[in-house]
């Protein structure tokens, strides 16, 4: 992005006089001091710290200017400042402005699994024709979608965005914000039931994202999920559906996997074979969502299918990476809840393997007076023939510590507290060989990111 003080005054509501900046540019937006580009505008929100108290730090990285939700006497002196009276309201603001400037097509995904993967698919199936913008990492909020769209080029013809939310309202706002071509929701699970107690509460907050759809708007989402077909059945909406059932109108078939990737053909493209670099049925419903919205933008099924062979996933989404001892890794520590836990070891379970397998499971978070039942359930995903140890993190994995206790006795099953990640990591180093595989699987609070460094680590144990 390139805007003069005076534009972005104008977006923001700017309530001092800044005349004597208005021709003052800058290139980029930061709320981060450490991360502001040279020409960036700095943007000090308040949170768990107060933004505006790393106002130096921000003009030491190169800050060209700030905006300033404070009294105009705390601002640096002889400093291009535009004050609001909302720093983060202000960001959304130009946010706002600079998408109805640049003037993409907008794709917005959501879904309680799924959707930093089909992002990632997305983003890459249009890129083959279009010059696109995505969302980094998860910056999937109210902060991380604002800053997503200013960080478009302005020859951004798709903009590829990843809504989250952990609470009623937010996605109605995000759709509201960027008001997407077209919304994907992958699928309905339960992750953050914690803040809205059952799974039709999730779906009726995940179909906010059709809140801000344009008028010729398309909703893409699982068929298979009756959650959503109740609720898109009266939509005066397009719609295109996707999943594992012959009822949808963008289905996989003749499935084949091995250990580190998927192929597949489609109804629609029956003679065009498509393969990820990942495991898992859940995985190719990920790319039916992608696939869907290739269809509706009329991307041609070859670079379809080449987009997809080579994605660049984002971090930790379920990636196989080497460790020091020659074993494989499959690193899904970024989240966890119980449908993407089950649906992962189900995969996991079914890749051919040399050595033996192991399970690493942490604590699942955010589930509520519901976890314990939760966690024990995850015993139902587990095939004792096919692992030969699982190891368990967190205080709410003791539920399916005893479960498996109880029901897969032989099954060897060890348990760590949260705050036993060496002992753990100890174990494991001692423990694995070439030609294992194991799985890290956990929410983000649980650190098993902290495991699978180590288990990488190349210095000799």
């Amino acid at each position: 992005m390139k805007m003069q003080l005076a534009e972005i005054a104008h977006a923001v509501g700017a309530i001092n006089d800044f005349e004597q900046w208005r021709s003052v540019s800058v290139t980029s937006v930061a709320f981060d001091s450490r991360h502001l580009q040279p020409g960036g505008l700095f943007i000090p929100l308040t949170g768990e710290q107060d933004g505006h108290q790393f106002i130096q730090s921000a003009i030491d990285h190169g800050a060209a200017a700030t905006l300033w939700a404070r009294d105009l006497a705390t601002a640096p002196a002889g400093f291009p400042v535009i004050q609001v009276a909302d720093s983060l309201k202000a960001l959304q603001a130009l946010a706002q402005y600079y998408l109805t400037k640049i003037n993409p097509r907008v794709v917005a995904i959501t879904g309680s699994n799924g959707k930093t993967t089909t992002k990632d698919m997305i983003a890459s199936i249009l890129a083959t024709q279009f010059n696109v913008t995505k969302t980094h990492a998860n910056f999937n909020n109210e902060i991380g979608v604002p800053m997503t769209v200013l960080s478009m080029e302005p020859n951004t013809e798709m903009l590829v965005v990843e809504m989250g939310m952990d609470r009623p309202g937010q996605l109605d706002f995000l759709s509201n914000l960027v008001a997407p071509d077209v919304a994907v929701i992958t699928m309905i699970g339960e992750a953050h039931i914690e803040f809205f107690g059952t799974r039709d509460k999730i779906a009726d907050a995940k179909m906010e994202i059709t809140h801000g759809l344009s008028e010729d708007g398309i909703i893409v989402y699982n068929g298979d999920e009756p959650l959503l077909r109740d609720r898109t059945a009266d939509l005066n909406l397009r719609k295109r559906t996707f999943g594992q059932s012959e009822t949808t109108d963008l289905f996989a078939t003749d499935i084949e996997a091995t250990s580190t990737a998927t192929s597949f053909t489609t109804n629609l493209w029956p003679d065009k074979p498509f393969t990820i670099p990942m495991i898992g049925t859940y995985n190719v419903n990920n790319a039916l969502a992608a696939l869907s919205v290739a269809n509706v933008y009329r991307i041609r099924p070859e670079n379809a299918q080449k987009a997809l062979a080579t994605v660049n996933l984002t971090e930790n989404r379920a990636e196989w990476v080497k460790g020091a001892a020659g074993e494989d890794i499959l690193s899904d520590v970024y989240n966890a809840n119980p449908t993407a836990v089950k649906q992962v070891l189900a995969a996991f379970s079914q890749t051919p393997v040399v050595g033996k397998r192991y399970a690493v499971l942490g604590d699942m978070l955010e589930l509520g007076v519901q976890a314990d039942s939760m966690h024990a359930d995850i015993a139902t995903a587990i095939d004792p023939d096919k692992l030969s140890h699982v190891y368990l993190v967190g205080s709410h994995m003791v539920a399916l510590q005893q479960r498996l206790a109880q029901e897969m006795p032989d099954l060897p099953v060890t348990h760590f507290a949260a705050d036993a990640l060496p002992a753990l990591t100890s174990t494991l180093q001692d423990t694995l060989t070439a030609n294992d595989q194991i799985l890290l699987k956990g929410s983000h609070g649980i650190h098993l990111e902290q495991v699978l460094a180590a288990l990488q680590d190349s210095k000799e144990k």
